[in-house]
């Protein structure tokens, strides 16, 4: 008799029941039976995190599903408009994370159903494991963001100005972080969407020089331009702090990514900014971008020289402030978009990125 298929997914929390986490988690380990299911926790967001409590049979215990699991899905009103996202984690997953450097936690199950618009992951609870959760209002210190950034280098190095980036190739099925970027902007820039942001807390934590829509919506055109001119590599997709750990032994740990291909620098800018304060980042950010590049190079990477890494550093802290400055409070709280503009805007005041943009 054949395994029950964990397919069409579910696309209401009431159809997660046990029958269909079973089947699901039989994906990855045949003939396991779970005695119990219970959700003791639903988190919402962008996506829908629910906490599960399992009761396994020995097979699922050797198997190495632990009792308690994270299932995250697309479960909330604006979630099959953002299937391509769904999509993408669930690559991530199956496809990047289990040949990456990153840690991340343990995955269970991975589906994607295009019919259904929906995409679900099972993993391991972070929680029960102990982790410290990274938080976008306690900054890291320099010597936290180091040792990602040696992880982050060495992830990088598997795909560095590689071939397979290409359409047809292993990761060409990555979208450009710039030209999805573009197109997700697209809406926010009608001028009543884009003044609503414009007048949260977010904005006035914001320098007035860059509440121009119409210069947000140019220097993304010119990054896009600027990042077809670079070589391009595997990236995480989002690394701020809410999508980042420290485990248990103290190494950082990823979770959350969204595959894409792109710049290295453009990740770089964008952790880096949102990780530090504003002070840490002035005293730290050269040695920090520094280092990085040591790391590449350490990892067979002919990396560009430090100056030419700090001036896309400058220039690509324009994409993290135009994500933030109108991501939506159902993603994020207004307390972290907020914190997030005013480093991004910080950092652009201090690296002139309007002047370093212009002549792109």
């Amino acid at each position: 008799m054949s395994e029950p298929s964990p397919f069409p997914l579910p696309v209401t929390l009431d159809a997660v029941t046990r029958d269909w986490v079973e089947a699901a988690l039989r994906t990855r380990a045949p003939g396991v039976r779970l005695l119990g299911c219970e959700v003791l926790d639903v988190i919402h967001g962008t996506c829908t995190k629910v906490r599960l409590q399992l009761e396994l049979d020995a097979v699922g215990r050797a198997g190495g599903i632990p009792q308690w699991v994270i299932l995250k899905g697309g479960f909330e009103p604006h979630s099959r408009g953002m299937h391509a996202m769904h999509e993408s984690e669930v690559r991530g997953y199956a496809e990047v994370l289990p040949i990456s450097p990153l840690r991340s936690p343990a995955c269970h199950f991975a589906g994607y159903d295009a019919a259904a618009r929906q995409g679900i992951v099972i993993m391991d609870d972070l929680v029960a494991r102990g982790v410290d959760f990274c938080d976008a209002q306690k900054p890291q210190t320099a010597d936290e963001v180091a040792k990602r950034l040696s992880v982050l280098a060495r992830h990088h190095a598997l795909a560095w100005a590689s071939p397979e980036l290409r359409e047809g190739g292993r990761w060409g099925w990555t979208i450009p972080v710039l030209d999805a970027h573009r197109h997700y902007l697209a809406p926010f820039l009608e001028p009543e969407v884009w003044n609503g942001y414009r007048d949260l807390p977010r904005g006035a934590a914001a320098s007035v020089r860059f509440h121009d829509r119409d210069w947000v919506s140019e220097a993304i055109e010119r990054l896009h331009r600027f990042a077809g001119t670079l070589p391009w590599t595997l990236l995480h997709g989002d690394t701020h702090l809410g999508n980042l750990y420290v485990d248990v032994d103290g190494q950082p740990g990823f979770f959350d990514s969204l595959p894409q291909r792109g710049p290295a620098m453009n990740e770089i800018a964008y952790h880096l900014a949102c990780a530090l304060d504003v002070s840490d980042r002035r005293a730290h950010e050269r040695a920090l971008v520094a280092h990085y590049r040591d790391e590449l190079v350490c990892h067979g990477v002919d990396a560009p020289p430090l100056d030419a890494l700090m001036h896309q550093f400058g220039c690509f802290l324009a994409f993290g402030y135009s994500i933030f400055l109108i991501n939506s409070p159902v993603f994020q709280k207004e307390a972290v978009n907020t914190a997030y503009t005013a480093r991004f805007s910080a950092a652009m005041l201090d690296h002139d990125t309007i002047g370093k943009i212009a002549p792109l």
